[in-house]
């Protein structure tokens, strides 16, 4: 018994030596992971630092799917700092930014390695017309205003689109459109403070956008007075309301009025009741003025007076 109680006590000891030697083992390898951990970490570090992985001018930013916005206008778009680490740039966060911007529908951004850069995939609103403040620009204030509108009332600024050429793409010439180069900008002119049509601008532009009377300009200076410059003359339509859309498909049965009447013998077209169109003829001299004549009636049932 008292020897294997020896033996016992030496085997424990040499136990007790090897689990020391163990923990001491697996200290001083977990102490080389940390120290290889973090030094592995602190030359990711410093390697994606480098100026070789930073976005240090915005030329590195390339622009695909832009077809009215030049590139330029597409990356001062861009919500970013130069220089910045590619790494730091977060690509989700990037595109929503981008499409809360004017112009942007829709943008897709992806980070390339090699060479450090980014490329944004863009799709664009197109613009509709021209945005002008007032008919007369008579401060730098108002020409900063001058802009691009969008069929859902975007607008943006003038210097925003590309240079391209630019055609009489009035509304209602869909009869011609194919010959036309197919990224003309619009000469579309809609006169008048942006925040006072702004609102109305989609629904009235869809079923501006249906007529096939040429409109060229739409003064909305005068919220009671909406005023329309077209190919058959000038058409007042009043306040714009719920009937507005009515009075715009009147204009359009209308089409046929200048076989009927010389349209430069048109003061301009009264369309504040649709029910009733009106065609006001310029005052005669004051000499040859001797009396007012009745009004008469156009085929389409239009009525026409002389002021």
């Amino acid at each position: 018994m008292a020897s294997f109680g020896a033996v016992s006590q030496t085997e424990l000891g040499r136990r007790r030596q090897e689990l020391r030697r163990l923990r001491r083992d697996r200290s001083v390898a977990v102490v080389w992971q940390t120290v290889a951990v973090s030094a592995m970490t602190s030359f990711l570090l410093w390697w994606i630092s480098q100026p070789a992985w930073l976005i240090a001018r915005s030329e590195q930013v390339k622009v695909e799917g832009n077809q009215w916005l030049s590139d330029k206008a597409v990356r001062s778009l861009v919500p970013l700092s130069y220089p910045q680490s590619l790494w730091g740039i977060q690509p989700q966060a990037l595109a929503q930014k981008l499409e809360s911007t004017g112009p942007i529908a829709k943008a897709k951004v992806t980070r390339n390695l090699f060479p450090p850069s980014l490329t944004i995939e863009v799709a664009e609103r197109l613009p509709v017309a021209v945005a002008q403040p007032s008919a007369v620009l008579k401060s730098n204030s108002d020409k900063e205003k001058v802009g691009w509108l969008d069929a859902r009332g975007g607008w943006m600024p003038s210097e925003s689109y590309t240079a391209v050429r630019s055609s009489n793409n009035a509304i209602g010439q869909s009869s011609t459109q194919g010959t036309q180069p197919q990224h003309s900008l619009p000469t579309l002119k809609v006169i008048g403070p942006l925040e006072q049509y702004r609102a109305s601008w989609p629904q009235f532009y869809q079923g501006l956008s249906g007529l096939t009377v040429k409109v060229f300009e739409i003064d909305w200076q005068d919220p009671n007075n909406l005023i329309l410059k077209t190919e058959i003359g000038t058409v007042h339509l009043g306040p714009y309301s719920s009937k507005t859309t009515s009075q715009l498909k009147v204009l359009d049965r209308m089409r046929q009025l200048p076989k009927q009447l010389d349209s430069s013998k048109i003061a301009y077209i009264d369309l504040k009741n649709p029910a009733a169109p009106i065609v006001h003829l310029p005052e005669p001299p004051p000499s040859l003025e001797s009396s007012t004549p009745a009004p008469t009636r156009l085929q389409n049932g239009a009525s026409v007076n002389e002021r």
